[in-house]
């Protein structure tokens, strides 16, 4: 079994900053992509940005910018640093990782239970 577990949201200004976390542990043979996802009320749940193993990185348009997202693949940990943040920032952030397990050699699609971050004045 592979788990994420995020840390890192809370309510914080506009044009503040917060950084996310999200490590993984279980039976991990090795994790490829890792990314942040975000889904706020009423609204489908949308990539954010992700990092390949080898550190290529891709971010949606509107936080192009203001958010880098980095890994260290030793901790299996990805990081998501938000800067310049909007109200419209504002939702569940999520976690998600391709794992191949090890012992069984499955590859799995896995999420963690997400974190909210509230961009408010």
């Amino acid at each position: 079994q592979v788990q994420l577990v995020e840390s890192g949201g809370g309510l914080v200004q506009p044009g503040g900053s917060l950084r996310l976390s999200c490590a993984a542990s279980g039976s991990i043979f090795r994790i490829n992509a890792m990314g942040w996802y975000r889904q706020a009320p009423g609204k489908e749940r949308e990539l954010v940005a992700d990092i390949t193993s080898g550190g290529s990185t891709n971010y949606a348009d509107s936080v192009k910018g203001r958010f880098l997202i980095s890994r260290d693949n030793v901790k299996n940990t990805v990081y998501l640093q938000m800067n310049s943040l909007k109200p419209e920032d504002s939702a569940v952030y999520y976690c998600h990782a391709g794992v191949l397990q090890g012992g069984t050699w499955r590859n799995l699609e896995v999420w963690g239970q997400g974190t909210l971050v509230t961009v408010s004045s």
